[in-house]
């Protein structure tokens, strides 16, 4: 299969956005990945290229042994078939977190095969569409931090609430998706704020 140059382009911006979330999940990718041209993408990959070929794997900075992997797949609509090996393969090859990039939305029974395996790996599901633009480079986007379990507990004791008392967002939002955030996990929003300078808040995601 021979792509066109819009469906190169069309890649490209995903790709790119792809290895930017993951390094602003602090997994490591080098500036030359980050600054890849279209041209030296489209050199690297082929003009015959698969979805397939842009496969991703990367470790946690921290972690070495705590792995990534990120799946394109060239079928237009993916069945559950596709999703069990490709969480077989996160099995075999001990990665505990996956990305699969769709064309479509999964069937009924691809997301349950997820839900399924969800207590051995992971994997987050994303369209292509979702990934054309980097939606924390938007200026209407403030910076978001995710906080270690420690920041977490620190932040708890000093304000002496409940976690369940913070203001929410869900696990579902563009945001959220875009850090991988958990269940539990609290992120802190660090917003402009013309007396201040700047107005921190913090949001539990459920």
């Amino acid at each position: 299969m021979v792509f066109s140059d819009e469906e190169i382009t069309h890649l490209h911006r995903i790709y790119k956005t792809v290895l930017q979330m993951l390094r602003d999940r602090n997994y490591v990718v080098s500036d030359a990945e980050l600054n890849m041209s279209r041209q030296e993408f489209k050199s690297n990959f082929g003009d015959h290229m698969k979805r397939e070929d842009l496969f991703i794997n990367k470790s946690y900075k921290n972690n070495p042994s705590d792995k990534i992997s990120v799946f394109f797949v060239n079928d237009a609509k993916i069945g559950v078939k596709t999703v069990r090996g490709i969480i077989q393969r996160m099995l075999t090859e001990s990665v505990s977190r996956g990305v699969l990039i769709c064309q479509n939305p999964l069937s009924h029974y691809g997301r349950a095969a997820v839900s399924e395996m969800a207590s051995k790996c992971r994997l987050e599901i994303f369209l292509e569409d979702e990934l054309l633009v980097n939606i924390t480079m938007h200026y209407l986007v403030p910076p978001h931090q995710v906080l270690t379990d420690a920041e977490k507990r620190a932040l708890l004791n000093k304000y002496t609430v409940k976690e369940t008392q913070l203001p929410r967002i869900l696990m579902t939002d563009p945001i959220a998706k875009y850090y991988g955030l958990r269940r539990g996990q609290v992120v802190r929003i660090i917003r402009p704020s013309e007396t201040a300078g700047r107005y921190v808040t913090y949001r539990y995601v459920v």
